[in-house]
């Protein structure tokens, strides 16, 4: 069986981070191995939160993987908190990443255009470096902008007036332009809101210099998971061998049902979305459910 090596924290409420990946990576057929980077009762989106940081555990997490042999065939990295944690990844890739390890970064920064509360220029730096090791990254269009030119070319970006012509043809060469300066197999930018179309939002595939865009109809507002959920089943599709296309539009149907359901159960946006009911469909074979 595949493996993926899966790092990033473990949130009691939310479903988020390991909570969403393991589920998600196990239904298709994939074995999830997680390293935690923090424990928290739930996730930050929460008024209040107990917080367990596990950075100073990771190098002894790591010696007992190494003693194992464990030799992953992905590895995905999602939320890191701090730079430090960003350097133990590094230092992750260099001791688990062997020929055909397939990595999948999440650099979670920001979104709609402004920054998390965590974040930092010299986050945004060892980010980059993380970014330059991945074979596939899974930015938002606010962590895009980020990757390519820091806080002062997002916040520039959203101050233009723009048509969902030139949206989209702005997007495209953020997108190639990513894929040339971290030389990856390809740059999904996730959650676009399409300027116009309040009842859509879309996700970009660029691969070999070639675009491809996926929409899906918008229900409500945002979902604690959403991008994890997305990253996830990206992720297992990579080990598996699946066409990047073919995986993003699996994952934005699986997305698409799963936040449909959570709007119409009224659930609150910090709980999450209702993607249970739909796990069994990711493990139908080359099907996009």
């Amino acid at each position: 069986m595949k493996k993926i090596a899966v790092i990033q924290d473990l949130s009691g409420l939310g479903k988020c981070s390991l909570t969403a990946a393991i589920p998600v990576i196990s239904a298709m057929g994939v074995q999830a191995c997680p390293m935690p980077t923090a424990i928290l009762s739930n996730q930050t989106g929460y008024e209040s939160y107990y917080l367990d940081d596990y950075t100073e555990h990771m190098d002894a997490y790591m010696a007992e993987w190494e003693k194992r042999g464990f030799v992953p065939d992905g590895i995905y990295t999602g939320f890191l908190g701090s730079v430090c944690q960003v350097e133990k990844i590094l230092k992750f890739l260099d001791h688990f990443r062997k020929e055909g390890t397939k990595v999948l970064v999440d650099p979670v920064m920001g979104d709609n255009g402004k920054v998390y509360k965590f974040y930092t220029g010299q986050l945004a730096e060892q980010m980059k470096k993380l970014c330059r090791r991945a074979n596939v990254l899974t930015p938002n269009l606010t962590e895009a902008l980020i990757l390519l030119g820091g806080e002062e070319k997002m916040k520039s970006f959203w101050e233009q007036a723009l048509t969902e012509e030139k949206q989209k043809q702005e997007v495209e060469t953020i997108a190639k332009r990513l894929k040339e300066i971290y030389a990856c197999d390809g740059v999904i930018i996730t959650g676009i809101n399409i300027c116009g179309q309040e009842e859509k939002m879309a996700n970009l595939v660029c691969t070999d210099e070639k675009v491809h865009w996926c929409e899906a109809k918008k229900y409500g507002g945002s979902y604690s998971g959403t991008g994890d959920l997305f990253a996830s089943v990206i992720s297992a599709g990579m080990v598996k061998g699946d066409d990047l296309v073919r995986s993003v539009k699996r994952a934005v149907s699986f997305l698409e049902k799963s936040i449909r359901d959570a709007k119409e159960e009224g659930t609150d946006r910090n709980d999450g979305v209702c993607f249970e009911t739909y796990l069994s469909e990711l493990w139908k074979e080359g099907a996009e459910v």
